[in-house]
């Protein structure tokens, strides 16, 4: 059989920036297996593989190790793909998952905005060699899902070389480190090599947390937001009682097929 697949650089509004994401549009679902071995083939952060069913679709996503229950510039991409080749006319979808709900993805000009949940993180004692894993002084380390570390200053948070290796055997499912901005409200980074995602370049999920820590820290709910990776990624971030808005592009790079 041939699977459709597509790669979207999602987080930009530029060929070759943010995060590239694989989308396997789907007629039934592939046994689990298949959808981890074609994730792990493609060899991206993430793969989304999306059912449609009735006017909504079913999505998961696939890093090339894990499922996981939330993933936002996949998303942000399975969302281009509809909009852009599937169902042109459409300007609202609405993606049911396993475990993050429904989650709701409009246009916006050209941007898309995706509906998500707020994860709120709270302080925590730092888990056993995760400082010395990711290097420099945080100021403060929390935690929701993933551990939040803050810095002081944007630099800092661009200059850590993280030692990954340390960092995989840490009780930690993903690092968020993040610092003030200069030009934008805040900035970060994301690392998670224990899910096979060494440092990732512009993530969404990663924003269900940041975005509430900085509207609390900052006095504000619309927060200019920039992933120091070197592809950079751009979002806007709105915070919204329990649920966060994530605005950003996409851009097309890759059309083609997968044989199975």
């Amino acid at each position: 059989m041939r699977v459709p697949l597509y790669q979207v650089d999602a987080f930009t509004d530029r060929l070759f920036g943010g995060n590239p994401a694989a989308v396997c549009p789907l007629e039934a679902w592939l046994p689990d297996a298949t959808m981890q071995a074609i994730a792990a083939e493609n060899n991206l952060a993430e793969t989304a593989f999306f059912v449609r069913d009735g006017k909504d679709c079913l999505l998961r996503w696939f890093t090339p190790a894990v499922e996981v229950d939330l993933c936002g510039h996949a998303t942000l991409a399975a969302a281009h793909i509809i909009f852009r080749f599937l169902e042109p006319g459409r300007t609202e979808v609405r993606f049911r998952t396993l475990k993050a709900g429904t989650l709701t993805v409009t246009r916006a000009g050209d941007r898309l905005v995706m509906d998500f949940p707020s994860r709120p993180a709270i302080p925590v004692p730092p888990p056993p060699g995760l400082v010395e894993a990711l290097g420099g002084t945080p100021r403060e380390i929390l935690r929701a899902r993933d551990h939040l570390i803050v810095y002081d200053s944007a630099a800092e948070v661009a200059a850590l070389a993280p030692d990954l290796a340390a960092l995989a055997r840490v009780d930690c499912w993903a690092a968020i480190v993040t610092a003030p901005g200069t030009d934008v409200d805040f900035v970060s980074r994301f690392f998670a090599p224990a899910q096979g995602v060494a440092e990732d370049p512009a993530t969404g999920s990663s924003h269900c947390t940041l975005v509430p820590y900085w509207a609390k820290r900052l006095g504000k709910n619309e927060l200019e937001a920039r992933q120091l990776s070197r592809r950079i990624g751009s979002l806007r971030g709105t915070l919204d009682g329990d649920r966060v808005r994530l605005a950003g592009g996409a851009v097309l790079y890759l059309e083609g097929q997968i044989t199975i």
